[in-house]
């Protein structure tokens, strides 16, 4: 190309920084819109009186070398630590490992279900469930029932506030692919040095000292050293369109967005104005809907019932300041506890020291929700009472150990996968291609997918290629891979094959 185009990127998450940064390595200033007054979306890191959360959990660890260059090139070495892997389910007052080892969770279970579970096995291997399109079914056929009802019904059923049969299965082969208790098994029995050609899961991985907020801090930082714009505060009101062509976008100035906003960086006198950003290209990380919902002239009616049927399933955070005595060593515990609403607890001590404070922790309890409904809208001292009474009745803290809590929402953080969502996802990307192909969505709600955030960052580069290199990649292609994301085979990081495999080319 022999001008520089000027490029919109809609949101400064891990996607949007990215493409940022991809753009400015190549002398192209882009202008990153931010409704929110903080960057890095759901992988930023909250900061309460000096206390850090990881929204989420996130490890650092990838099988696409490309993004881990970037990550190395936007953070210094000495900013990494190395952190082990550790995650068990709660269930019945014990604890499992997880991903399940035979072993562990047999013996857990006690010797009784342990052989109605293996017998439940098998009979789902003899007679499979005949629908494992629902994520109930693809996991019994797995697991078999019992395993299934005992580690993974209840947890999932709080994640999405639906029944399991009704819950696409996309979302299941997304985070569990090829592992089955067969696999487990398998790894159990065989003696190590027998193991040379069976995967295995990390066992360590990297994280920013600070968060991996400290990561999009750092992005933004470099990318308007370089001369990238950083608007906050302004969300997406008009993407205009003619010819064939995105044109440019509107917004206006919110002066702090959404309940899951930090404090504003400073009082706007422009709140309510609409400014308006020229585009040749439109790299776009919002909601799909959103933007479907924003194209200006609008979309056909089809298009925009498509979009209007997307869901999403939001999240919010009780952070609760305990003794360091009330400390796990996991990074987190699923609770698979139908007496308990929280679904999910985070240890922040065992993710980085950086994140805690000397002789105390913080346990985030993690709960779902759907945006507007009572859990969501409760008052923040009520929902750090009823986490402090559901630590205390899963016996891993007493109330009286709770000096303080924090509430941290995040709204639209998981792309619902309901029946009709891919449908309504290939309707909407095949009027997008035509009505506007500028226009790129890129990262976990800019494509409706439930993307780690290595795949954001890969969709977000393969779109730069595509830019500014005349490239066609398929984008959408990201995060096809069949093996779980955290395991690994036993060839060198030199030999791993690339998330996506079949992304570098359409």
């Amino acid at each position: 190309m022999t001008e520089k185009p000027q490029v919109v990127i809609i949101g400064a998450g891990p996607a949007g920084l990215t493409a940022g940064w991809e753009l400015v390595k190549r002398d192209v200033s882009p202008t990153i819109v931010e409704g929110d007054s903080v960057v890095g979306g759901i992988s930023r890191t909250a900061e309460r009186e000096g206390w850090r959360f990881d929204i989420g959990g996130h490890r650092f660890f990838t099988k696409v070398p490309e993004v881990e260059a970037l990550w190395h090139e936007i953070l210094p070495d000495e900013d990494f630590l190395m952190r082990p892997r550790s995650s068990r389910i709660f269930y019945n007052g014990k604890l499992f490992d997880y991903p399940l080892k035979a072993g562990n969770a047999l013996r857990g279970l006690g010797v009784i279900e342990a052989t109605r579970s293996i017998g439940s096995y098998f009979w789902a291997r003899i007679h499979p469930p005949k629908d494992q399109t629902k994520l109930e079914g693809w996991v019994a056929g797995r697991f078999g029932w019992r395993l299934y009802r005992i580690f993974f019904k209840t947890y999932t059923e709080k994640v999405w506030g639906v029944p399991a049969n009704t819950i696409q299965a996309d979302w299941a082969a997304q985070r569990i692919k090829n592992l089955s208790l067969f696999n487990a098994i398998v790894n159990a029995v065989l003696p190590k040095r027998n193991q040379k050609d069976i995967t295995s899961l990390i066992e360590e991985f990297q994280y920013p000292k600070y968060g991996p907020g400290m990561m999009w801090e750092a992005a933004a930082t470099k990318i308007k050293d370089k001369g990238g714009e950083l608007v906050f505060e302004e969300k997406v009101r008009r993407v205009h369109h003619a010819d064939g062509r995105a044109t440019g976008v509107t917004t206006f100035v919110t002066g702090g967005y959404g309940p899951g906003a930090g404090a504003p960086l400073v009082e706007r006198a422009d709140v309510g104005e609409e400014h308006h950003y020229p585009a040749d290209d439109i790299i776009s990380s919002m909601s799909f809907s959103s933007l479907i919902r924003a194209m200006d002239p609008p979309a056909p009616e089809h298009v925009l019932a498509a979009a209007n049927s997307l869901r999403y399933r939001d999240f919010f955070t009780v952070a609760l300041v305990v003794p360091e005595s009330a400390s796990f060593p996991d990074n987190w515990i699923y609770v698979h506890s139908p007496d308990v609403q929280v679904g999910r607890i985070q240890n922040f001590a065992s993710w980085s020291p950086f994140l805690v404070k000397e002789g105390r922790t913080c346990l985030g309890m993690e709960y779902f929700a759907f945006e507007g409904d009572e859990n969501w809208v409760m008052a923040d001292e009520d929902l750090v009472a009823r986490a402090t009474k559901e630590l205390a009745e899963l016996g891993l803290a007493s109330t009286d150990q709770v000096e303080r809590g924090f509430v941290v929402r995040m709204p639209k953080a998981y792309p619902f996968y309901d029946e009709h969502y891919r449908r309504n996802v290939d309707i909407m990307r095949e009027w997008l291609s035509d009505a506007a192909p500028n226009v790129h969505p890129v990262g976990r709600n800019g494509m409706h997918r439930y993307n780690n955030q290595d795949h954001s960052m890969f969709s977000a580069l393969l779109t730069v290629q595509n830019i500014m290199d005349g490239q066609h990649h398929d984008v959408w292609a990201v995060n096809v891979d069949e093996d779980y994301h955290e395991e690994v085979s036993p060839t060198s990081s030199a030999e791993r094959t690339p998330a996506g495999a079949g992304a570098p080319s359409a």
